[in-house]
């Protein structure tokens, strides 16, 4: 089993930024590195302990959906095998190895296009109250963890670190990225979803509702970028548990953030989370990455 890494000491790499979860290093002009740590997050709150090996299941389950997405988009992906990465990086193999992925740079869009299949989360608090979802008029008597009628493009702003995403309704999205942008955002998010959503549930995996981020090459061809239906951007549940009208068990962050709620987290500073919560978390990861790809992660 990996040790935990919460931080990447890179000193010959330009270390460009430090996320919630990826540090992120300027490798050349055309190249960049993402490291996917060990760093747990919960309601934008990094916490103060990691969960060993996740920073590599993160990195495997993306390196997965992205070749199984290639035909449905482009991606920024140039390879996740450290042995064809420059020797600059490779000089901190015992690190980076399993958790890093060399990308293209893009220009990064400014929103997260977030896709809800079913109602959940903020979008059944937001739904209780006022009957929608992001200001989204839908239809009335909906139960809790009901598959939507069809899935729903619900984008937020990118908060800076320590701050929180903004849901908001997607005809603000033009003022943001442009209209032309708005509309291939909102449309390879959905057709994104709906791959992953159709393949996960043949292995018995409901994919409730997911975050893409994308970008721009040179050239203005939309890319799918970051991480992508991981465990920290989706929410995936178990079919054969599924019923309407509850919460779900699931295979990703929300059984940390139920920890969290039962202990009155003030969702503002990192605690420590004690070691059961770690470990149940980490198997929760490894079943889900075993079922959805149909081998062992790498740790």
């Amino acid at each position: 089993m990996s040790s935990v890494v919460t931080e990447t000491k890179c000193p010959n790499l330009k270390l460009l930024a430090r996320g919630k979860v990826r540090d992120l290093y300027d490798i050349d002009e055309r190249s960049l590195l993402f490291v996917a740590t060990d760093r747990l997050s919960a309601y934008d709150v990094i916490l103060k302990n990691g969960i060993p090996g996740k920073g590599k299941i993160l990195t495997q389950i993306s390196e997965f959906w992205f070749d199984l997405l290639k035909d449905v988009i482009p991606n920024h992906i140039i390879t996740c095998n450290i042995d064809e990465m420059p020797e600059s990086v490779k000089e901190y193999r015992s690190q980076l190895e399993g958790r890093c992925m060399l990308v293209r740079k893009l220009k990064i869009l400014p929103v997260e296009a977030i896709v809800r299949g079913y109602i959940s989360g903020s979008g059944w608090a937001e739904y209780q109250k006022k009957g929608t979802i992001c200001d989204i008029e839908i239809p009335t008597g909906l139960k809790e963890s009901q598959e939507l009628e069809k899935a729903l493009f619900t984008p937020s702003t990118k908060a800076e670190l320590g701050d929180h995403d903004e849901n908001i309704h997607p005809n603000k999205l033009t003022g943001i990225i442009g209209e032309r942008y708005s509309k291939e955002v909102a449309e390879a998010a959905i057709k994104v979803y709906s791959t992953a959503r159709d393949y996960a549930k043949q292995r018995g995996i409901i994919i409730a509702d997911t975050k893409f981020e994308f970008g721009v090459d040179e050239n203005g061809t939309l890319v799918l970028a970051d991480e992508v239906l991981t465990p920290d951007s989706s929410r995936f549940w178990p079919a054969d548990k599924y019923a309407i009208g509850k919460g779900q068990p699931s295979y990703d962050k929300q059984y940390v953030r139920d920890y969290l709620t039962s202990i009155n987290f003030d969702k503002t500073t990192g605690v420590q989370l004690p070691d059961d919560v770690v470990k149940n978390t980490l198997d929760k990861y490894i079943e889900v990455f075993k079922i959805l790809t149909g081998r062992e992660p790498r740790l």
